[in-house]
């Protein structure tokens, strides 16, 4: 059975950091990776590392079973569809659907916590590709992976310069965690695999409700920042009256109704464990970026 790993969206923050630790944390070898991208010409960085380039596009099924051709393990680095047609769906099918006529070995997707129930309006998505995958019989490692630190560039910057945050999460939690942290836990898995298939949820080491998140945004800016709650509708139509297109409206709605609703909130000690290194808190996240969130 080959040994290689494939990272599909090589060019994009998820995918490179994962591939980053594959090389530097992890120690695996470059010829046993393969960086997949529509577009190789991204990733000269890469292969000036001896890393081995692959076109992969997730709207060209027979160019996907080429790419995948030979590889042991593939990453399914979800992609961005948020067009509300199934685009992300579809292409997930169509990629997991390639690697079972490659003849892949195993397979391995990023996720998000609780598909099964989350509220998060693209969680059916996710949960479809992993259903899609179970039935293909081949051994899989599922990253569910918590928001991302860097996710609160969305909102906490605008908010920090009204003073007010807008939010219907009420008292629900988040556990972010950065981003480089989930990569390197994904890179950990996919060098050290699990016998069998297993699912991991990738979270910080600690939950915070939006107004704990504010606080202490205030005290490491030195910027009051009032957290106002409204429910889903109000929270809404303060966007449409704020300018944001509607047809994103309802997902982004749909973050602080999963939040409230708990999909959120779950803490594990996946990320620390598979990544072997300790996690970035919110408080040094927050410090590190004070100048981007404090403007």
């Amino acid at each position: 059975m080959s040994d290689t790993i494939l990272v599909t969206g090589a060019s994009g923050h998820l995918g490179q950091a994962v591939i980053t630790h594959l090389l530097d944390s992890q120690g695996v070898a470059p010829s046993r990776i393969i960086a997949g991208t529509r577009n190789t010409d991204k990733l000269s960085a890469l292969a000036a590392k001896g890393v081995a380039l692959r076109k992969v596009d997730f709207d060209d099924a027979a160019g996907l079973e080429k790419a995948f051709a030979g590889v042991g393990t593939v990453l399914i680095v979800s992609t961005d569809a948020l067009d509300g047609a199934g685009t992300r769906l579809r292409q997930h099918k169509a990629a997991v659907a390639a690697a079972k006529k490659a003849g892949v070995a195993r397979l391995a997707y990023t996720s998000l916590p609780v598909p099964e129930t989350s509220r998060v309006s693209f969680a059916p998505d996710h949960l479809g590709t992993e259903e899609a995958i179970k039935a293909t019989g081949i051994p899989y490692l599922l990253f569910r992976d918590s928001w991302y630190l860097e996710n609160l560039f969305m909102s906490l910057p605008n908010a920090l310069k009204s003073g007010q945050w807008y939010t219907s999460a009420a008292d629900g939690k988040t556990s972010y965690v950065a981003r480089d942290d989930i990569a390197a836990a994904i890179a950990g898995a996919l060098a050290n695999p699990p016998a069998g298939s297993a699912t991991y949820t990738l979270t910080g080491d600690e939950a915070f409700t939006n107004d704990q998140i504010a606080a202490l945004a205030s005290e490491i800016t030195g910027k009051p920042l009032q957290v106002v709650h409204l429910t889903d509708e109000q929270l809404a139509g303060g966007m449409k009256a704020a300018g944001v297109p509607e047809a994103i409206i309802p997902t982004l709605v749909s973050f602080d109704t999963a939040t409230r609703t708990g999909g959120l909130g779950t803490v594990t000690g996946d990320t620390a464990k598979l990544s072997g290194r300790k996690l970035q808190t919110l408080r040094e996240f927050l410090t590190a970026n004070k100048a981007a969130f404090a403007g």
